[in-house]
């Protein structure tokens, strides 16, 4: 696959987020808009930036467009209770086709399969989404990353990568209340 001629962060174009959260277990909140809202998965390893990488998503409820921007610590006896940081934010092209027409984000989640680019500052690159699962168990979905020119096989971001694009801090130190540097 290759990179989309028209991309880079233009106006109108849906906001994708990803929230390090570290609740019961630390997670990776990936959070796509769709109308009007962010759907949203736990990604317990977080993204890949490798190809051969499979990452378990379980789909979470959705969320407002502007929890997008939350960072901070969500107090305890409260749901999801615990230290939130934007680990990534950006934009997002569907990429979702079949029979020569794009098919809208939402009606792709409902079909259990969609694929975008992601333009983010630290996620770069196409990526998709599979659901194989449902039923009793739950429903469970694959974050995969597409073998295009911004992947990058052998390297773990999540490891890398543990500042947030926002403030700059780690999510310790916002656990801790730290104030910006």
């Amino acid at each position: 696959m290759s990179r989309p001629e028209d991309t880079g962060t233009p106006e109108g174009h849906p906001i994708f987020v990803i929230q390090k959260h570290d609740a019961t277990t630390l997670h990776y909140d990936f959070r796509l808009e769709a109308d009007g809202v962010l759907k949203s998965w736990a990604v317990p390893k977080g993204p890949s930036a490798d190809p051969k990488e499979k990452r378990l998503a379980i789909p979470t409820e959705d969320h407002p467009l502007d929890y997008a921007d939350f960072e901070g610590v969500i107090p305890e006896g409260r749901y999801g209770a615990g230290a939130v940081m934007v680990w990534d934010r950006g934009v997002y092209r569907n990429l979702t086709w079949k029979s020569g027409r794009e098919i809208p984000v939402t009606r792709a989640l409902e079909q259990g399969h969609v694929s975008f680019w992601l333009e983010g500052e630290k996620v770069r690159g196409g990526y998709a989404l599979t659901r194989f699962r449902t039923g009793e168990k739950g429903e469970a979905w694959l974050l995969v990353k597409k073998d295009d020119a911004e992947a990058a096989p052998g390297r773990d971001i999540v490891a890398t990568e543990t500042r947030s694009v926002v403030s700059g801090r780690t999510i310790e130190e916002i656990a801790a209340g730290e104030e910006p540097g």
